[in-house]
């Protein structure tokens, strides 16, 4: 079976009815394209997560890709790593996602023997023996009185000295600055091809399904879980990247 070819992201550039958005089988075809095109420094997370697996998996451990989407993070550690016992979980709760992840590894079966993939809810997925986590802008779509409750089952589910990295859009506690960087990521949209229309209709879709919070909510809750040694090692207007250690 042949890999679907990834389209060009053209799902808001006509106008339609409002909706939430959902990570369906359209998502999924131009998933690639429009993740590329909408968070600034993406391709940059993703090649430094590889690193930080290559620096922090440990024998005998599991890395977790949490809402693993196409599995650009997983392969990313998996192209990376270099300990010989080790699995890559990749997780996510669509069914469109999970299925072209597995399409991809039946052509890649260098990869494919190290990764395991499972379509499921967060909420509801076993994490133990972790050396690595990766919640790549996947905590933004968690309702936010669960969040709380996922990442100390991700907490309690690490190794001693094990990393986790979280990349979330943020928001800003200062009404100026919010605005200013929610202008400047528009602007940066727009130079990726996105029309206005396009910004304004994803912007409306996403509105009750992505929900940022502040870095400082996310530095105190990691703290308080247990985490130490949290802090941003990426950011660029309100798209952030952040690791923690157990």
């Amino acid at each position: 079976m042949k890999e679907d070819p990834q389209q060009k992201d053209r799902l808001f550039a006509k106008k339609m009815l409002p909706g939430d958005f959902v990570f369906d089988d359209q998502v999924a075809s131009v998933f690639e394209d429009m993740i590329n095109r909408s968070v600034p420094g993406y391709s940059t997370i993703i090649a430094m997560i590889g690193v930080l697996a290559e620096n922090y998996c440990q024998e005998g451990s599991k890395i977790y890709d949490l809402g693993c989407s196409l599995g650009g993070a997983t392969l990313a550690a998996v192209d990376k790593v270099s300990c010989e016992d080790y699995r890559a979980i990749a997780i996510d709760n669509s069914p469109a996602m999970i299925e072209r992840l597995q399409t991809k590894l039946s052509g890649l079966p260098q990869y494919a023997s190290r990764i395991e993939c499972r379509c499921e809810d967060l909420l509801d997925s076993e994490i133990s023996d972790a050396s690595v986590v990766v919640l790549n802008f996947t905590l933004q779509f968690i309702p936010l009185a669960a969040r709380d409750v996922l990442l100390t089952r991700i907490y309690e589910g690490m190794r001693p000295s094990a990393v986790l990295i979280i990349s979330e859009k943020i928001s800003f506690p200062d009404e100026k600055l919010n605005a200013l960087f929610i202008e400047m990521y528009h602007g940066f949209k727009e130079t990726m091809g996105y029309s206005k229309l396009e910004i304004s209709q994803k912007r409306a879709a996403l509105e009750k399904v992505l929900l940022p919070e502040t870095l400082d909510v996310h530095r105190q809750r990691l703290s308080n879980i247990g985490f130490s040694s949290v802090d941003v090692w990426f950011q660029c207007f309100n798209f952030a990247s952040m690791v923690a250690f157990k």
